[in-house]
């Protein structure tokens, strides 16, 4: 989704074409109107020259000079109405954010930050002006994520389906080592009773009881006098019971009781081969959140922020508190301002970031997203195995990418069609 980035590093391919300064002057005039925008003959100029030279670098074929203009020209207008949406939603680029995306335009480069303005200003664009255009480019990128995620909904049931698909790729060749317990339900038994003691032998196991003492206790399977051990089994191998069951599970697992007509079953997975295991960090913060409004101005909501810092060191009032009567996000305000464990790829990344870098019980400096201003507080973080639900994040993350792709060209289209775009000329000499 970080398409700005092939943009820029086009940008940067530039440097290294030879163009005067005082053509760039010369050129620098207006093009395109793009709503209340513009576009200049020197920004079409670079596009032109940085696709030739990529072309010419990778051996690549490009079309006639006029499809190639075109074709250039739409993309320019594409890009600024994006930039003017970012305008809109007030999306802003801080200083940190811009300095490690240029540091990573340079190393991706292979050169120095230095290096790479002294190239930028060899060719006669001035290093702020430069910095300004990546600036728009990421407020650009911003715009579009948060503007195209409102528009993508996934079923639970589409992310289960293709769990499953994916599931099934992937255990063919994991190895389980099952152990199993099986209580059966005779005719005349009490159903409810045997059942109340499935569940008790699950409590047991979870507790740290020995399995293979629990199977030649009560078991009546096939495998009780070994201790209910079946061995390694990939699920292919394994009874239909016992592979419906698992779904890809770590070692230790206990599973059940669920039923059969045989009884009540028990499985625990003793050991797994060559299933990868998924460990992530869970962070539980709270924030409190205050939108800016034509009467309250950014600078105003810091101040409020930076008074409610004050209170809650101050001991006069607690973040909960303040959290529940002032923060603008009902949701988590309910909760005292907290958000519950999640991992913080779920967040937008200016908060991501403050969640990711914060100790835990420190409170943040107040920072803008594209929802509003926050100050937010890392309450804990811990480590999760998340093996079980690997598989549903991954089908998640193909869907929404699979989506957010179809949504995003759709939104530019709908900017483009709803857009006011005049040429004021077209009399260009490129070389």
């Amino acid at each position: 989704m970080k398409t700005w980035k092939y943009t820029l590093l086009t940008l940067v391919a530039a440097c290294h074409i030879g163009t005067a300064s005082a053509e760039m002057v010369e050129m620098d005039k207006v093009a395109i109107i793009v709503n209340e925008g513009v576009i200049l003959d020197s920004d079409i100029d670079t596009a032109v020259k940085t696709l030739k030279f990529n072309a010419l670098e990778n051996g690549q074929a490009l079309p006639n000079e006029d499809v190639l203009v075109e074709q250039v020209k739409e993309k320019l207008i594409l890009e600024n109405l994006q930039q003017q949406e970012a305008e809109r939603i007030g999306v802003r680029i801080d200083d940190n954010r811009l300095n490690d995306a240029i540091a990573d335009i340079a190393k991706r480069n292979n050169q120095t930050v230095e290096q790479l303005s002294a190239a930028i200003t060899a060719q006669g664009i001035s290093y702020p002006e430069f910095r300004e255009q990546v600036r728009n480019e990421i407020a650009a990128s911003e715009a579009r994520n948060a503007l195209v995620r409102r528009r993508i909904n996934i079923l639970p049931a589409e992310v289960e389906n293709l769990a499953e698909v994916l599931a099934q790729e992937t255990s063919a060749t994991v190895q389980y080592k099952i152990g199993h317990i099986q209580l059966r339900v005779n005719d005349g038994d009490d159903k409810a009773q045997v059942e109340a003691q499935a569940k008790e032998l699950v409590e047991k196991l979870n507790n740290g009881e020995d399995f293979a003492k629990l199977a030649y206790a009560y078991s009546k399977g096939p495998k009780a006098l070994q201790g209910g051990d079946w061995g390694w089994m990939r699920k292919e191998e394994m009874p239909t019971i016992f592979a419906d069951q698992i779904k890809l599970q770590n070692k230790g697992t206990v599973i059940g009781p669920f039923r059969s007509g045989a009884g009540f079953h028990i499985l625990k997975l003793e050991d797994v081969k060559g299933l990868e295991t998924v460990a992530v960090t869970e962070i539980n913060a709270r924030h409190i959140l205050i939108k800016p409004t034509v009467i309250l101005s950014d600078e105003g909501v810091q101040k409020q922020l930076n008074e409610f810092i004050r209170q809650i060191n101050a001991g006069e009032a607690t973040f909960a508190e303040l959290a529940q009567q002032y923060s603008q996000d009902p949701g988590s305000a309910a909760q005292n301002g907290e958000l519950g464990y999640q991992t913080s790829d779920l967040y937008v990344p200016e908060f991501k970031h403050q969640v990711d870098t914060l100790a835990v019980g420190q409170i943040s400096a107040p920072f803008k997203t594209v929802h509003g201003w926050h100050i937010v507080e890392v309450l804990d973080r811990r480590e999760v195995d998340r093996t079980d639900s690997a598989m549903k994040n991954k089908a998640y993350r193909i869907l929404f990418n699979r989506k957010f792709n179809e949504e995003a060209s759709a939104w530019v289209q709908e900017l483009r069609a709803g857009a006011y775009v005049e040429m004021v000329k077209d009399q260009r000499n490129v070389n």
